[in-house]
């Protein structure tokens, strides 16, 4: 990434003095995107939010725009807006050279390919799109609807991020595997919005929009200096907590 577009995220990162706590008590401020990129640990991604968790606010006020966004008539419809013609292709010939018991373990492991093709061109593709697009919020942070995002030609991280969890579910990846995701970074206390694919539900793949935590698509658990804080989606809110390893053993 060239030198504007890491000092434009370093501007956007939020740094927390003495610890993730601290950093949550002036979330309402503003945090923004990480800056960059232990051991791993074990997490729960679907805890239930405390009642008081001050990120579930912010979450809640996001989904309502978002909503309102896609009921509002003044404004296109996002996906009639990107709609193209879908390309018909002929149905192409597939030979069975194996033993017939073994096609089910090829289909399967055909489609996990295929899968993983899709994702992995999703993140090359969106930050290379960065470089172009990425548009700081400034001291205040505000997070954008998918519809902001494509009306202004760009945001931060956690608008950018918004086209890799919308693409991801267009082309056809559940509800329930693919989400939003907070995470951040205890040596500084920087947040960053990321994609979470759960084909593992222990260890998902991360997509970072803007490359500056990570680039490609690895797993959550080889970003060792990072912890996963929350994972959302338009109607869904939970909080990570960590597990004990040995008793998920």
């Amino acid at each position: 990434m060239h030198s504007g577009m890491a000092l434009s995220t370093r501007k956007c990162a939020v740094k927390a003095v003495w610890s993730l706590a601290a950093s949550l008590l002036v979330f309402g401020l503003g945090w923004g995107c990480a800056s960059m990129r232990t051991p791993s640990d074990v997490y729960d991604y679907f805890a239930q939010p405390a009642p008081d968790d001050p990120w579930s606010h912010k979450i809640a006020r996001w989904q309502d725009r978002e909503r309102y966004d896609r009921l509002d008539s003044r404004r296109p419809v996002v996906e009639e807006k990107l709609r193209a013609p879908a390309a018909v292709a002929e149905p192409g010939e597939t030979g069975t050279d194996g033993a017939g018991e073994e096609l089910q373990d090829k289909y399967a492991a055909f489609r996990v390919e295929q899968r993983r093709t899709l994702a992995l061109e999703t993140a090359t593709w969106i930050q290379s799109q960065a470089r172009q697009h990425y548009l700081p919020d400034g001291p205040i942070d505000r997070w954008a609807t998918l519809a902001e995002t494509l009306e202004q030609n760009g945001d931060d991280c956690d608008g950018l991020e918004l086209l890799t969890y919308n693409l991801l579910r267009d082309l056809g990846f559940d509800a329930d595997e693919v989400f939003r995701a907070i995470v951040y970074r205890p040596s500084d206390g920087q947040h960053h919005m990321v994609t979470f694919w759960f084909e593992n539900r222990d260890d998902p793949w991360v997509i970072d929009p803007t490359g500056a935590m990570s680039r490609g698509m690895p797993r959550m658990s080889e970003l060792h200096e990072w912890r996963p804080l929350k994972v959302f989606g338009l109607d869904r809110d939970f909080t990570v907590e960590r597990r004990a390893f040995a008793a998920h053993r």
